[in-house]
């Protein structure tokens, strides 16, 4: 979808609910999915927790979901209880299903730790069935998407790490390609593979987003515009790089902005992240920025919008329990209350 006219973009910013390009595409996200444990505290020690939808692509398409977008999500889940919650779920937030695939190995389970910012995890489970994708189990249908993201635990592991890599190769210039690392360095074993992981995902990829921590334990050293721009050098079109509450920094060939985050009562930074990407994606689209053509001529004000609807979306994560990522006309709401 090519960028719109410098008129419709004003038209577009007076009235956030609007859209430029419209999400007549169909978003796909990649990788793992497994039941997220929050702790129900009570003092200091955690009386039990709650099970909920995880997985960072996952949470990612239903943020998608949730703002309108037509979504679906791929990956292998188990045939046991915690699978069957998961698929449940998913079809609650409607959420696609049509590229699931069934597995007789366990589900992957990861407690979240109370007190711990940002948020730490325990993994639980030996061979789970997110690890266990093979290419050839996928349907030809996911090669339709518009928009196809991957990243996080999904590249710790073959065969998934390489399924994933082969779709997104298979799919480049094709469609727009989005990559969150969203590394957990306490699961890497072997560093120097993994960083050779990233670094394929990297040189196929469109649209980067990273965290501040993916960034010091991935390039160690040096400022973070240093950093964004030699990714972009790299690969992407697009690379941006979040600060927490410090806002966001996102680097182009052409253009580098910085934007702040408007402060908020944090009652959780878990799925912040995944929040971003999905708004950061789903306002791209609107904006006619669904290809890499499109966002390699994307002037600075296109992308300071898109840029500002995945803060507002992570920012408003934060004020929730868990990952619960807002709709559409919670962030335009927020939107127009901090512009006015």
């Amino acid at each position: 979808m090519a960028q719109r006219s410098a008129t419709r973009l004003a038209e577009c910013s007076a009235a956030p609910s609007a859209t430029l390009g419209g999400m007549s595409g169909l978003f796909t996200t990649i990788g793992e999915i497994l039941v997220d444990f929050t702790p129900c505290v009570e003092s200091e020690d955690p009386a039990g927790f709650r099970m909920h939808l995880g997985g960072s692509p996952c949470n990612v398409a239903v943020g998608l979901s949730r703002c309108g977008a037509r979504t679906e999500f791929a990956g292998k889940i188990s045939t046991d209880y915690f699978g069957r919650f998961l698929a449940r779920a998913l079809e609650r937030e409607g959420v696609g299903t049509r590229f699931l695939v069934r597995s007789a190995a366990p589900s992957a389970l990861a407690f979240v730790m109370p007190g711990r910012t940002p948020p730490t995890y325990a993994f639980y489970g030996t061979d789970p069935a997110h690890t266990l994708l093979q290419i050839d189990e996928l349907p030809s249908a996911i090669d339709g998407a518009e928009v196809l993201h991957f990243g996080s635990i999904s590249l710790l592991t073959p065969p998934t790490s390489e399924t994933v890599l082969a779709l997104a190769g298979r799919l480049r210039g094709r469609c727009l390609l989005s990559f969150d690392p969203n590394i957990r360095p306490e699961l890497v074993r072997e560093p120097e593979s993994y960083r050779a992981v990233l670094a394929r995902a990297l040189a196929i990829t469109d649209v980067l987003k990273l965290s501040a921590d993916d960034l010091s334990w991935w390039r160690p050293g040096g400022s973070v515009q240093q950093a964004a721009a030699q990714f972009v050098d790299e690969g992407p079109a697009l690379t941006v790089v979040t600060l927490g509450g410090g806002g966001c920094y996102g680097r182009t060939t052409a253009a580098e902005l910085w934007l702040p985050a408007p402060p908020v009562t944090v009652v959780d930074t878990v799925g912040a992240g995944d929040a971003f990407v999905s708004g950061l994606l789903l306002r791209l689209s609107e904006l006619g920025c669904a290809s890499r053509s499109a966002l390699v001529g994307a002037p600075a004000e296109t992308l300071r919008d898109a840029l500002e609807f995945a803060i507002t979306a992570a920012t408003l994560t934060c004020t929730r329990a868990g990952a619960d990522p807002p709709d559409h006309d919670q962030i335009d709401r927020a939107r127009r209350s901090s512009s006015g």
